[in-house]
């Protein structure tokens, strides 16, 4: 993993108003990695040492873009708008971001695309990129999110989500605040 690719995002969000000390995500698609940026939780308490803050992830099976219906995953700079499902139990089926009262065993039902467990709903901050009409983040429901498909973790094969294993997802999601940034660098 690149340490260079680590700086520069540090770097882009910090120039976005990160102060280092709260967390930010950076999502290196090249490499289909979540990185935990940041010391302290909202809360105050420390963050777990640097390797345990670095998960496999599944980005868009179509790249990265920006455009509407393009089944990307967005690049640039974004934020957490909303997160769903914090009590939820590992599996939790999501329908328009509320739980379905269907839990789902990991690897079953491959055809489909699930959003499971958690939900962190991203929101870009670059109007004319990922902000703005057929092109908007949020409008077009980019989610990082659990999903059952764990053997598929690590490959580009989501609709444009950010996807991570059911348990990784858990484990991110205490860390995580509203207005958490996001850095999307392009591949």
């Amino acid at each position: 993993m690149s340490k260079k690719l680590l700086k520069q995002a540090a770097a882009r969000l910090i120039q976005a108003g990160w102060d280092t000390i709260q967390p930010a995500i950076v999502v290196l698609g090249e490499y289909q990695r979540l990185h935990l940026l940041g010391s302290t939780a909202p809360d105050g308490t420390p963050l777990p040492p640097k390797k345990q803050r670095i998960w496999s992830i599944s980005t868009g099976k179509a790249g990265f873009g920006c455009q509407q219906e393009s089944g990307c995953t967005p690049t640039g700079l974004h934020r957490v708008c909303a997160t769903f499902g914090a009590d939820a139990p590992a599996g939790t089926v999501f329908k328009s971001r509320q739980p379905t009262g269907e839990i789902i065993a990991p690897d079953s039902q491959p055809d489909q695309d699930y959003i499971t467990t958690r939900i962190l709903w991203l929101e870009g901050l670059e109007e004319g990129h990922n902000r703005g009409h057929g092109i908007d983040s949020r409008e077009r429901y980019i989610y990082i999110h659990g999903t059952p498909h764990a053997s598929r973790i690590g490959q580009p094969v989501s609709a444009g989500c950010i996807r991570m294993r059911d348990q990784d997802v858990i484990r991110l999601f205490p860390w995580v605040m509203l207005g958490t940034l996001v850095w999307i660098p392009p591949p």
